[in-house]
């Protein structure tokens, strides 16, 4: 709906890659042209100086868009990069939209930003959030589109309306959840992401040849792998490889990456199983990377 609203077809979105594949899609329906800048593994993924993205505003750019926490990444942003990437939508009259559909799932003692909380970003600000994501019930589509701008939420809702309406029960689901859980369930949720994270993590970082920065929030990690492409092993993990009865299931990075030929060592992970399924599943990828280089 905010691909719909913000944009006329030939628009431009600025967006660090990797990037959530299906912006994709929603961008095509619009006929909105996503341009990527790079974020480096090196770097944690962490944004590029504003001084540097704003060379990349054009006449057709009318938004930047994020996803804080980041889906793949992990990766939680910073208030100054934030508060950069605001002034900068000032200075160019842009939209800013978040996806904070992870906002929940931040941890080591850090704090989720939104830019609903930037001064001066009442028509500018555009967030994107789910309460499915925030209650591990994906499959019920739940979610909001949040703006102070009346001008824009009043074309939202006309969308909304031919949309109709989610399923009624996911609906009477979610405001059971929101008015019956508290603060000390997702502490009790963040407690537990923050031991899976801890223990895949550390498992590949103690592989030879494999980089993987912590990730700051979601549950989503990048890890840059000894491979050869991506794509090749991902399928070959699920065709070939068998380690104690069990394989890997991972996400080519390729996939979240616009620019071509990047991400090629990389694969996503999600450390939403349990540690002891974590631990088995590290076994298994430190078998499968040694037989799939060892093919010759």
């Amino acid at each position: 709906m905010a691909m719909m609203a913000c944009f006329d077809p030939g628009d431009e979105i600025l967006i660090p890659e990797p990037f959530y594949a299906n912006y994709n899609g929603f961008a095509a329906m619009g006929g909105v042209v996503l341009r990527p800048f790079t974020t480096l593994i090196e770097e944690n993924f962490a944004l590029p100086a504003v001084e540097d993205l704003a060379g990349a505003v054009g006449p057709r750019t009318r938004a930047i868009m994020i996803c804080n926490p980041n889906n793949p990444t992990g990766t939680l942003y910073t208030r100054q990069e934030l508060a950069g990437l605001a002034a900068l939508a000032k200075a160019h009259d842009l939209f800013l939209i978040a996806d904070e559909v992870y906002r929940e799932f931040v941890y080591d003692g850090l704090e989720h930003d939104s830019i609903l909380s930037l001064e001066g970003m009442e028509d500018h600000a555009v967030v994107v959030e789910s309460t499915s994501k925030m209650y591990s019930a994906c499959g019920a589509r739940i979610g909001a589109l949040i703006t102070r701008n009346r001008e824009l939420m009043g074309t939202v809702l006309k969308y909304a309306q031919a949309r109709l309406s989610p399923p009624t029960l996911d609906q009477a689901g979610a405001l059971s959840a929101l008015l019956h859980t508290g603060r000390d369930y997702f502490d009790g949720v963040r407690s537990e992401y923050v031991a899976r994270r801890n223990t895949m993590v550390q498992a590949l970082n103690a592989l030879p040849g494999v980089q993987c920065p912590l990730p700051g929030g979601a549950f989503y990690a990048v890890a840059r792998l000894p491979i050869d492409d991506s794509d090749a092993f991902c399928q070959w993990m699920l065709e070939h490889h068998r380690h104690e009865g069990a394989t890997v299931m991972m996400a080519p990075a390729t996939g979240f990456y616009a620019t071509p030929g990047l991400g090629k060592q990389e694969v996503r992970l999600a450390y939403v199983l349990d540690q002891e399924s974590l631990v088995r599943a590290m076994d298994c990828l430190a078998t499968g990377l040694e037989a799939y280089n060892a093919r010759g």
